[in-house]
């Protein structure tokens, strides 16, 4: 019997049988426009088109709302400042990667400021949105994610600038456990009132990527004395209110598993292979109560005949007992042609869950 979306990934996350691998990535925006011109009709969610699973997200605004401007532009990009306080550099070209020029919650003083603006009005809800669609997600079996936005990740990358915060995390850790906690209060409290309208959310989702190719950003130790402590409370606010807890790391952070399973998180993604992680060591020693979604290396997505070879080693232990989302081990780029992802779609699905 066919399962809708929500009974896959409940299912998957119990660790019992499914009628088949739920499927949940993340085209490009030039992959899906070139899903189109290859014949994918216009008006067409590519998760119907492949009948993939569905997932709805709720998201809220943390910031501190400053301003956001354009300070420049040409045909090619556009200089903006971000409701972060961040001046970057957006390309024009498709799928382009931003660059980042300044920062200006990069010290503890400016994080004050900052701080004092994160207020948690309800205003920073789209209540509308969820009006307008929670029902039919629930009509239609789709599975709801919260989306949380705390951690080293974020702090480092959208606010405070990346050598800023590294040399914070010794320097400064004070101020770095005030920007986690903050940020996950934050979340918390208007999620809360989210939670008090009558909405529920099936699971807890957030991004925090800690490693990189072969290595992470941080010690174990580091870990342990600043951002545990963080994601375990996300944890349990996540299982106190029905949900499950979903970490997304890029990187290799084979050295922080032990640690971050410690926390109590349900699932993990994208086990990124093209960086290091491996996924028989992760399924062997936590696959028992572990989710793993991904796994698939992103890199071969545009040469079918190696990625195809590739998904025949991965997929089966991957899948062994359950607990597998399938995904690339980061998202699926614009060289990937319709054709490729239908055939990859039907090896999946022809795979035993």
């Amino acid at each position: 019997m066919k399962m809708t979306s929500y009974e896959r990934i409940k299912r998957t996350f119990e660790h019992k049988e499914t009628d088949r691998i739920p499927i949940c990535d993340s085209p490009w925006a030039g992959t899906l426009r070139r899903w189109h011109n290859e014949g994918m009709p216009d008006g067409v969610a590519y998760e119907d088109y492949f009948d993939l699973d569905k997932i709805a997200h709720i998201g809220v605004d943390i910031t501190p709302r400053y301003e956001q401007k354009v300070l420049e532009e040409n045909e090619r990009w556009q200089i903006v400042t971000t409701n972060w306080g961040v001046t970057m550099k957006n390309f024009k070209e498709e799928d382009s990667t931003p660059e980042f020029l300044d920062f200006k919650v990069n010290t503890p003083k400016a994080w004050e400021e900052a701080k004092a603006r994160m207020t948690h009005t309800a205003d920073r809800i789209d209540w509308s949105y969820l009006q307008a669609n929670y029902d039919r997600w629930r009509s239609e079996g789709q599975w709801i994610q919260a989306e949380f936005w705390f951690g080293f990740d974020v702090a480092h990358s959208w606010m405070a600038g990346t050598e800023d915060f590294l040399c914070a995390l010794l320097t400064e850790p004070d101020w770095v456990k005030d920007v986690f906690n903050t940020y996950l209060d934050s979340c918390i409290a208007l999620f809360e009132q989210i939670y008090n309208k009558g909405y529920r959310f099936d699971s807890v989702k957030w991004p925090d990527d800690m490693g990189y190719k072969d290595t992470t950003f941080f010690s174990p130790d580091l870990y342990r004395e600043l951002l545990q402590p963080i994601q375990k409370r996300a944890v349990e606010w996540a299982h106190n209110h029905g949900a499950y807890a979903h970490l997304h790391s890029c990187g290799n952070i084979m050295s922080l598993l032990p640690d971050i399973t410690a926390t109590g998180i349900d699932a993990l993604n994208p086990l990124e292979v093209k960086a290091g992680m491996d996924c028989k060591v992760i399924k062997e020693t936590y696959g028992k109560s572990l989710v793993l979604h991904g796994g698939v290396n992103a890199a071969l997505w545009d040469q079918p005949e190696a990625l195809f070879t590739h998904m025949e080693e991965q997929l089966p232990v991957l899948a062994k007992d359950g607990g597998y989302i399938f995904a690339s081990d980061h998202s699926i780029p614009n060289s990937v042609t319709l054709d490729t992802f239908r055939k990859i779609v039907e090896r999946v699905k022809a795979q035993k869950p």
